[in-house]
């Protein structure tokens, strides 16, 4: 079964480590920030399935947070605040979260909310993530990751992996790559596709993506 990897974005040191041991003890991993500037830096830089987010914190809140990863990940959100207004709840909902709890909240509760949007967006928008060995691919954020620690790759070298990854063990021929990465149109070399494999093995070194000899590459293990 999969373990999911949850960041906890949360200024209340007291409330932090309750809700980081909780979590441990349903088996998920977690990573934890004091301020949303941590957390920025922690969801850029490493792959989460969800995101258990503050509002009244220092730096940047809880509702900037969320829109700057709105802007760029569909990745689950559940805002756990004090803030019980009615336009506070409408604020965030506007905004993409997936679930509002108030504080203070029973730790029961938190982990259903936590199962039940972890479901309704990990589990049926799997198309959204690819996972192999050591490797995850955001295909909304456009990041590859290898154990977590994001590898920046190009445009191109991003559709290539992700192509081969939505195909493990299957040959694909440079043709197949070249129309499904670059377009019928394309009127170019296909060795071009050489030259992206081998910076994408030097980038993640990983051992997978195999070259099947006068036909074309596929990824296995």
């Amino acid at each position: 079964m999969r373990k999911y990897k949850i960041l906890v974005i949360e200024d209340d040191q007291e409330i932090q480590e309750l809700i980081k041991q909780f979590l441990l003890t349903q088996h998920y991993t977690v990573e934890v920030a004091s301020d949303g500037l941590d957390g920025m830096k922690l969801f850029n830089k490493q792959s989460f399935d969800l995101i258990l987010l503050d509002v009244m914190m220092p730096n940047l809140n809880g509702f900037e947070v969320a829109k700057m990863i709105r802007a760029q990940s569909k990745l689950p959100i559940i805002i756990l605040t004090a803030l019980e207004e009615e336009q506070d709840q409408m604020k965030a909902f506007d905004l993409g979260i997936d679930d509002y709890i108030t504080k203070p909240f029973s730790f029961h509760v938190l982990i259903r909310r936590v199962e039940a949007v972890l479901r309704r967006t990990c589990e049926s928008s799997t198309s959204n993530h690819l996972i192999f060995k050591e490797i995850h691919m955001n295909c909304d954020a456009y990041k590859v990751y290898i154990n977590h620690v994001e590898i920046p790759v190009t445009t191109k070298e991003f559709e290539l992996l992700q192509l081969l990854l939505k195909n493990v063990k299957k040959v694909l021929t440079r043709e197949n790559i070249i129309e499904l990465v670059w377009g019928y149109d394309y009127c170019g070399e296909t060795r071009i596709i050489d030259t992206h494999i081998k910076n994408l093995r030097k980038k993640l070194d990983i051992p997978y993506i195999k070259t099947v000899k006068g036909i074309g590459y596929k990824i296995d293990d």
